[in-house]
């Protein structure tokens, strides 16, 4: 059975993330960690209204196995990543999905699990494996991490930028656990801070989970309307984060992705500073990181912590990692973080002579498309194989690499990646060009090609 997504499990709770899947995993979770006498886990919870019954489903599997459990109550997934640390973790949360949707992702250390350690919970569950003897079981006690994972985003944002004094940020948590979090770090850091869906409501009333610019309506209407400095959206579980500029524009997730890595590698002190990300990130990170003196290295989606893993056993050193909308900072914690983001990108900002444009004015901002076309399942591979040869054909000016899809990349610094979507039945198309409708519209042509003929 195949559970792991590139985002842990997600689902339905009624259909596919059910209490009796909750268990089993927990159970299997315990029963691996158990074989690596390393059985103790913290678990958390965003705010779904599901979230309290899976829990507990989760960590009677976990005792049932033997493991320790410290029951961490309603945070962010960053914050139960914080915890993890020197043991393993559990988060209950569905992310940006829809409210009847909730999910499991596991850490161990402050990192998700890669694929070999999701594989091993797989088999323990496909295996339906008894609980430990009954005087084996595990244990649970109540802990609070949240108030430590604050002042600890708080310190380490202080190492960047300048002083928040002054700075005004509206925050939009949409009703998730961003809200337990980011309006008190930032004002923890000076800045004057207004809440939008600052409390937690598992129904997501205020706006969808997921921060879009058609979902971020209100904050963006409401920053372009006052006096701030810069907006900033969280998704339900506040590993996303989403800026938002001074006139209410969504700034795009690759210049922001930019900024960071711009920060991190023009501050680094290595020989050899590395950003990693992904295939379909912009070309715009490349250029600026190459101009500070870096590297950019690409992995797969969902797999930063492989590719943080990667380049240091090859002895590089990480300075930033993210995929759009998400980012990790190595030097705070190995872990995906929209809390430390908007703590990190405000301290920036206020550092910036003019502000957030500053830090976006040397980033080059190419027009930018994705688009999705249908594809079976169960076509993708015949597909791509025939996409690896076509597209070349197609555009033989461009360098091909094929290890995450078909990327291309033309001489301007435009480039095209073809990739199969790892979660619908979708082959999606990224491209950034100065002519970017025709680029797309030439590779939209040649994908519908090789789907016609699989």
């Amino acid at each position: 059975m195949e559970l792991f997504g590139t985002a842990g499990i997600r689902g339905d709770t009624t259909e596919r993330v059910t209490p009796e899947l909750a268990l089993a995993v927990g159970r299997a979770a315990g029963l691996v960690a158990g074989e690596a006498e390393d059985a103790e886990f913290v678990v958390g919870r965003d705010g779904r209204t599901t979230g309290e019954a899976l829990a507990s489903a989760v960590e009677a599997g976990l005792l049932s196995a033997g493991a320790t459990v410290r029951r961490g109550g309603v945070l962010p997934t960053p914050a139960l990543a914080f915890a993890s640390r020197g043991r393993r973790g559990v988060m209950l949360t569905a992310s940006h999905n829809p409210p009847a949707d909730n999910g499991l992702k596991l850490f161990v250390d402050g990192v998700e699990y890669d694929r070999g350690q999701e594989q091993a919970v797989e088999r323990r569950v496909d295996d339906d494996a008894p609980p430990v003897p009954w005087d084996r079981w595990g244990t649970t006690e109540a802990v609070t991490p949240l108030s430590r994972y604050r002042r600890a985003v708080v310190s380490y944002a202080r190492e960047l930028g300048a002083d928040l004094d002054g700075l005004s940020v509206a925050v939009d948590c949409g009703n998730g656990v961003g809200a337990l979090a980011t309006p008190e770090v930032l004002r923890e850091l000076g800045a004057h801070v207004v809440g939008l869906n600052d409390n937690v409501d598992g129904h997501f009333p205020g706006r969808e989970s997921k921060p879009t610019p058609g979902s971020l309506t209100d904050l963006r209407a409401f920053v372009s309307d006052g006096d701030f400095d810069l907006g900033l959206a969280h998704d339900g579980d506040a590993d996303r984060l989403v800026v938002v500029d001074s006139d209410g524009g969504v700034v795009h997730e690759d210049t922001v992705l930019a900024m960071y890595a711009s920060a991190y590698v023009g501050a680094s002190s290595a020989a050899d500073p590395v950003v990693v990300t992904t295939p379909n990130a912009s070309g715009r990170i490349d250029e600026r990181v190459t101009a500070l003196g870096g590297r950019v290295e690409r992995v797969r989606l969902g797999a930063l912590h492989e590719g943080i893993a990667a380049v240091r056993n090859d002895g590089g050193d990480v300075v930033f990692a993210a995929e759009p909308w998400k980012h990790i900072h190595p030097s705070f914690g190995g872990w995906i973080d929209g809390v430390c983001s908007a703590a990190v990108l405000a301290r920036l900002v206020a550092g910036a002579d003019t502000g957030l444009d500053g830090l976006r004015d040397p980033i080059t901002e190419r027009p930018y498309r994705k688009l999705s076309v249908p594809c079976p399942d169960g076509s993708k591979r015949a597909v791509m194989a025939t996409l690896e040869a076509s597209l070349p054909e197609t555009f033989p000016e461009s360098a091909v690499d094929t290890e995450h899809g078909v990327r291309l990349e033309f001489p301007d610094a435009s480039w095209l990646l073809v990739r199969p979507s790892g979660t619908e039945p979708y082959v999606r198309i990224y491209a950034e060009s100065d002519d970017v409708d025709a680029l797309v519209e030439m590779a939209r042509a040649a994908v519908e090609d090789a789907v016609a003929d699989s």
